[in-house]
């Protein structure tokens, strides 16, 4: 199935051969450890190490359940009349679905994907950069592309990639895409990355966004068993990551855009803000805006539940993901 089509889900798999996930989990590793294939974003593709890139049909087949959730609480954190940018890829083309009906919004992009899917938003401006376009991902890579964000100022970007780690941040396998993926970063005054648990400690051969300039990351709750997703988690908290958990098989209707107070409980799970004094201080905020986190001797956060930020959120049931003590 992998030669065939070049990537598929655990899901899946378990599914073809009628057994369970752990199963089929167990079996993928064990013809990793042959060669025979790479683990990959909740399945397994062909092997390649770092370089190796799916193609979109290979990524929008897998952690499709995790990447719903994920953008139905993302774009709980758009306003109306903002100005966001997004980038390329399969998470946030489902972001730019639930985006198309936040009125007076502005949206920068790369992606093919993402401004066909707010081409019939009558209530969305949608520009795009320029740029040679890298069929692999309907993106716009190039100087085109970069040249044409020069000057560009929006409230924040929304960026999903191949891997993340605490180490290193997100990154990706092509060096043409990690480029404009930079080039939006510098757009925003705050950068916000949607990554499903199975990016979590993966690690891919470009750096995008280092972890120090990340405001928040949207992901899944990962599985019990996944200690290495938990760990990365809680590594990024402890750099002051916000972290926004989204749950599963919760979201919003078709066509629906929540806003924050609509945002069912399971998918607010959890929302850890950075801790005091530890955030950058080489990605300012925009003029007028107060630094998160604010002054004085540093305290244990305060869990929020997810909302706009900047913003005071509603009440929601989270669970606690505190930094360890050092």
């Amino acid at each position: 199935m992998v030669r065939a089509n070049g990537a598929v889900s655990l899901r899946e798999l378990a599914r073809v051969v009628q057994t369970s996930e752990v199963t089929v989990r167990r079996d993928v590793r064990a013809l990793e450890a042959e060669g025979l294939l790479d683990r990959r974003h909740g399945g397994a593709v062909l092997p390649g190490g770092f370089t190796r890139e799916s193609g979109f049909p290979q990524k929008s087949h897998l952690a499709t359940a995790e990447k719903t959730a994920i953008a139905d609480l993302a774009a709980s954190f758009v306003e109306e009349g903002e100005a966001v940018v997004v980038g390329a890829g399969t998470t946030t083309q489902e972001l730019a679905r639930r985006l198309a009906r936040v009125p007076g919004l502005t949206v920068v992009t790369n992606s093919l994907l993402v401004a066909q899917a707010l081409a019939h938003a009558n209530r969305v401006e949608v520009v795009m950069t320029g740029g040679t376009l890298r069929g692999s991902n309907y993106a716009l890579v190039g100087s085109g592309a970069e040249q044409s964000l020069h000057g560009l100022r929006v409230t924040r970007a929304f960026l999903s990639g191949s891997g993340l780690t605490a180490e290193r941040g997100l990154s990706t396998s092509n060096m043409l895409s990690a480029s404009v993926d930079r080039a939006l970063v510098q757009a925003a005054a705050e950068v916000v990355v949607l990554a499903d648990h199975t990016k979590l400690g993966t690690d891919t051969m470009f750096q995008t966004v280092p972890t120090d300039v990340i405001t928040r990351l949207v992901t899944d709750e990962p599985p019990s068993h996944d200690d290495r997703a938990a760990t990365e988690l809680q590594a990024l908290a402890d750099q002051g990551v916000h972290i926004s958990v989204a749950g599963p098989g919760a979201g919003a209707p078709a066509g629906a855009v929540p806003g924050p107070e609509q945002v069912p409980q399971q998918q607010r799970r959890r929302d850890v803000p950075p801790l005091p004094g530890q955030r950058r201080t080489h990605h300012p905020h925009p003029p007028g805006a107060q630094p998160q986190g604010g002054g004085g001797a540093p305290s244990a956060p305060q869990l929020r539940s997810a909302g706009p930020l900047g913003a005071e959120p509603p009440t929601a049931r989270v669970a606690d993901l505190a930094p360890r003590r050092r």
